[in-house]
Order: structure tokens, then sequence, then C-alpha cells
């Protein structure tokens, strides 16, 4: 797999936060919508190296979110593949603001499939 790094830019916007997605009170990012970026960063990192008819699914998630963010600020989340053991795929995530203010770090792993056998399965 010709895989290796992808970085997403996301501004963060009053559906972003904690309070709107329930997992906290305060107007600030929410760690929900933090772990979904990272996961299309990894996503991004993977594209590259698949073949046609492939897909990755997420299967673990590990995440330190280590500051908050406001509503207008810019997050740039960057994954890299760190190790690759058959079909499982290790990421590290890192996000931050472009000054270089770590918000968040982290692990997720996914595992490369075929898509239409993948679905077929869940299907039977």
């Amino acid at each position: 797999m010709d895989a290796g790094k992808a970085e997403v830019e996301r501004r963060v916007g009053p559906e972003d936060t904690a309070e709107v997605l329930g997992s906290g009170s305060l107007p600030v990012l929410g760690t929900p919508r933090l772990v979904a970026w990272a996961e299309a960063a990894t996503v991004a990192a993977l594209a590259p190296g698949l073949s046609e008819g492939e897909t990755s699914v997420g299967v673990r998630v590990e995440v330190d979110h280590r500051a908050p963010s406001v509503v207008g600020d810019l997050v740039l989340v960057r994954a890299e593949v760190v190790a690759v053991e058959g079909r499982r795929v290790t990421l590290d995530v890192v996000a931050g603001t472009p000054d270089g203010t770590v918000l968040a770090r982290g692990t997720v792993e996914r595992v490369v499939v075929e898509a239409a056998k993948f679905l077929g399965r869940l299907r039977s």
C-alpha cells in the first residue's frame, strides 16, 4: 500500500460545538466533531494507496483533546501512516492551529476492505 500523509483544514462553526453535539455545554469545538475530522484526514491519507473497489473502515480511535477551539477558529488535522499490518493500518493524527498550537493528538486504526464484499456481508 502506497499511502502516507494528508491534511484537512476545517473552520469551527456553530454546528461543531460541544453544546450542539451534546458532548458538553460549552460553545467550543466538540470532541465528536474533532474525531470526525481526524478520521477524514486518515481517509485522505489512505486514498492514494487504495486499489479500485477498495475503501477503509475505522476500527479504533484514541484521541486526547488537549485544548479548546472557539467558533471561527481554523483547525488543521494531519494524519500519517505509521504502521501497516496486513490490511490494518495505524495512523497518527494531530490537530492544531496555524500558529502551531496542538489541540489534539492521537491514533486511528483503519482496515482496508473491498467495498462490495464488505457491504454484501451486511445484507446477508
